[in-house]
């Protein structure tokens, strides 16, 4: 589980794009599974709407799970050694907004 979660985190826009693809086509496959009434392009645009339900849910959840790991990270006691004033400078710089 945790080879997946490193994995992903270093590869989160393919994650998220492999996700998007893999909803069109499950979405389409079943789509042309049944019976419908509908036009192949009514079926597109359905397919593309639930990927994109798809991508928000899992963006969500990517935003929470970021949300909780720094949260976690940010409550370890951090040892004050003479390296820390620049870790904390570096995480400064790279967390700031400006």
């Amino acid at each position: 589980m945790e080879n997946i979660q490193s994995w992903v985190s270093k590869h989160k826009l393919a994650t998220v794009g492999g996700l998007w693809a893999s909803g069109i086509g499950a979405t389409l496959l079943t789509y042309s599974r049944t019976r419908s009434p509908m036009k192949p392009s009514l079926r597109l645009i359905h397919a593309r709407m639930h990927a994109q339900a798809l991508t928000l849910a899992v963006l969500s959840g990517a935003a929470a799970y970021h949300y909780y790991e720094n949260r976690v990270e940010e409550s370890k006691p951090r040892s004050e050694g003479h390296g820390s004033s620049l870790v904390q400078m570096n995480e400064w710089e790279l967390l700031c907004p400006f």
